[in-house]
């Protein structure tokens, strides 16, 4: 017999809140069940929060469920207020088309949108042609101001200021689920636990419309085991576009998660069996940093493909050990009168976009984050010549984790 998908989620540690745990349990184990989640197209890319959304999404496809992504053209436009505790900037029509239209090529990695399977709609096809007056009357009349300001996702906001735009924005996602159910009967939402207030604002609507009862369900946002969310660098957010992030840098990413975080990921974001996990679970000291490789191996995978994952853990490993191809190491081109009689190590920091600023540099240097071919740089004055490349190259290490090689071009 098949496991059921939400015994499957369970396991592996996805769900954070349900409406009715028994009976949704009951639903996915005897329906093919329509579910949806939203994505606000907010930026031209998905990040690593949202890869654990596309995780379930995939997981309960698998299981003969349909997803439907729905890209929020509409609701973009207001700001979710939920989880911030300041307001969103304002984006265009244009920005949200063109930052949708990314949305889909990487969710392709996951969903399979063929024939029917799953299905992508933008909510602007829908908020944007409301009638206000009408609006309020036939879905605001429902809506409780007083229960509305319990929610969690308001309470926050109501010391700091809290716009009327952004108060409407409940009401916007709860008409999304209504307009679901009614096009396509999709009679569940999932969503990150952010969410929770809005997915409950969607069933009580649906209830109160259409006398019939739908389901919710929440996932864990994916944090550290210090409770800070993944996905964040010093650069920034951790992007599933390659141009934003490359391949090589997010699979660093993961193969450079702390300790106790290694088998959280490995369930949340990859899809290796939970027996194998559990395996990977006892290693401990060094022998860790082989279950590292593989969660850093299999995420890059699922969102660059098998060639990518394997440049990345090629270049990865000719860096820590022996045996890989140093070609795949990020780098950087300079040319002979670049160097001249010799570069400043600030300059060539620089020019290898290693530092935002020579000021940075200097505090990197004083506090011995900066390695050239394995030697420490104490000096911040250090002059590097066409002496210190070897065969045409050297290496600048960056704290523990960053390398770079740069190339001399005769």
């Amino acid at each position: 017999m098949s496991t059921n998908v939400f015994d499957v989620l369970k396991e592996r540690g996805f769900i954070a809140q349900t409406t009715n745990e028994e009976k949704i349990r009951e639903v996915l184990e005897t329906q093919k069940v329509t579910f949806y989640i939203g994505f606000d197209p907010t930026a031209d890319s998905l990040h690593v929060g949202h890869l654990l959304q596309l995780i379930v999404m995939s997981h309960m496809q698998k299981a003969g469920h349909r997803p439907i992504a729905v890209l929020g053209g509409g609701t973009a436009m207001v700001g979710d207020p939920s989880g911030r505790t300041d307001m969103r900037q304002m984006l265009t029509r244009e920005q949200i088309e063109y930052n949708a239209s990314r949305f889909k090529v990487q969710m392709e990695k996951l969903i399979d949108f063929s024939d029917g399977k799953a299905i992508m709609v933008n909510n602007a096809d829908w908020l944007l042609k409301l009638n206000y007056v009408e609006f309020l009357r036939d879905i605001g009349v429902h809506f409780s101001v007083n229960r509305m300001l319990a929610a969690e996702c308001f309470k926050s906001r109501l010391e700091r200021g809290l716009s009327f735009i952004e108060f409407n924005y409940m009401l916007m996602q709860s008409y999304d689920f209504l307009k679901l159910y009614q096009d396509y009967n999709c009679i569940m939402q999932l969503g990150g636990d952010d969410q929770w207030s809005n997915i409950l604002g969607g069933i009580d609507l649906i209830r109160r419309v259409e006398g019939e009862e739908a389901y919710g369900m929440t996932f864990c946002l994916l944090t550290t085991s210090e409770g800070k969310k993944m996905g964040k660098t010093q650069k920034g957010a951790v992007w599933l576009d390659p141009e934003k992030t490359s391949p090589y840098d997010f699979y660093q990413y993961w193969r450079n998660v702390n300790d106790a975080d290694v088998v959280k990921c490995l369930k949340l974001l990859t899809f290796l069996p939970i027996e194998e996990i559990e395996k990977l679970a006892q290693y401990k000291d060094e022998k860790i940093n082989e279950a590292k490789e593989i969660l850093a191996y299999e995420v890059t995978k699922i969102v660059h493909g098998e060639e990518e994952a394997n440049k990345a853990q090629q270049a990865a490993r000719a860096l820590f050990a022996d045996g890989g191809d140093l070609s795949l190491v990020p780098s950087t081109e300079i040319s002979l009168s670049d160097v001249g009689d010799g570069i400043g190590i600030l300059d060539l920091l620089m020019m290898a976009k290693l530092i935002p600023s020579k000021g940075e540099g200097r505090r990197l240097i004083s506090q011995g984050g900066i390695y050239v071919n394995g030697e420490r740089i104490d000096d911040q004055n250090r002059v590097i010549t066409c002496d210190d490349f070897k065969e045409e190259q050297l290496f600048v290490r960056k704290g523990k984790k960053t390398y770079h090689r740069i190339i001399l071009s005769r």
